[in-house]
């Protein structure tokens, strides 16, 4: 069993170095990150391929990105682009393709001025800009590179806390448990339901909230952040449902059906969505943009 000694030092990591991406437009790409962002082209190799004959000579460049981290390409010298990527560039700068705009940079601005000013900047360069869109603890602006590639600027909206790692790894064991679940059966875990659904009962016996045969149908948990807290204010006021507090988690609870509605919540959409990340118990029957319905558990 591997081990590590007591004595040796705790290793972590010190922010990013720089990230990396191929272009198949050199110009395009110098032109967008210096002359347009205003980042300077702070280092390039260039080199006769890397060794494997089937490796390429190429341009290794680098932009400043701030903070002491750089943003990179490789230009493949004499190779093409590939065909998927083609016309990539020209799409509006939303999630169309989530696998491919999954890989994307973001930038950190320091306030809600700075990050409208950068849309602004970009705009006025002929750009396709995204609205601001806020997803739980930050708030950003898209728009795509010359290569299509997702590039943000966004402001964190409140610090990391305890509660968020807490919350954090939850999930992520609730996740875990349902691929293996799912995988045992010879499929695929498909609707993020049952990962809250799994959740819901690990906080049930994480803050050991009674048995479970004589739980209310519905439980709501609500991570005790900022970007929730409409939820709970709407939920202690109304008399179909009560709150219960715990240190990182408050619950909604209830036997019978409850309905809220996004706009009275004051809730973006990209938070909206996620409205149950802490974990529920119950029938998620209706969740779209503007309203959401869960029924009781059926004993």
């Amino acid at each position: 069993m591997n081990s590590v000694s007591n004595h040796e030092p705790r290793l972590k990591l010190h922010g990013v170095d720089h990230t990396a991406r191929p272009t198949w437009r050199l110009r395009e790409t110098v032109t967008f990150y210096r002359d347009i962002l205003g980042l300077p082209l702070v280092h390039v190799i260039s080199a006769r391929g890397w060794g494997p004959e089937t490796h390429p000579d190429f341009l290794h460049f680098f932009f400043d990105s701030g903070q002491g981290s750089t943003i990179a390409f490789f230009y493949y010298l004499g190779s093409k682009e590939p065909a998927a990527l083609q016309g990539r560039n020209l799409k509006r700068p939303v999630p169309e393709d989530h696998v491919f705009d999954a890989t994307h940079t973001a930038w950190l601005v320091q306030s809600q001025d700075e990050l409208r000013l950068w849309k602004k900047k970009l705009e006025d360069a002929g750009l396709d800009v995204s609205v601001e869109t806020r997803h739980e603890v930050i708030e950003s602006v898209y728009v795509r590179d010359p290569n299509g590639y997702f590039i943000e600027f966004t402001r964190k909206l409140r610090p990391l806390g305890r509660v968020d790692s807490i919350d954090a790894d939850l999930t992520i064991q609730a996740a875990m448990q349902e691929e293996d679940t799912a995988r045992s059966a010879g499929a695929l875990v498909q609707s993020i339901d049952d990962i809250w659904a799994r959740k819901a009962v690990l906080l049930e016996e994480h803050l050991a909230l009674g048995s479970p045969d004589s739980a209310p149908g519905v439980r709501i948990f609500v991570p005790r952040v900022a970007e929730f807290s409409s939820l709970i204010e709407e939920a202690s006021a109304r008399g179909d449902c009560k709150v219960v507090d715990t240190e990182f988690f408050q619950c909604v609870e209830s036997d019978t059906t409850l309905e809220f509605q996004r706009r009275k919540l004051r809730l973006k959409p990209a938070v909206w969505y996620g409205l149950f990340t802490g974990g529920v118990k119950g029938t998620i029957e209706v969740l779209d943009r503007d309203k959401v319905r869960i029924a009781p558990v059926v004993r």
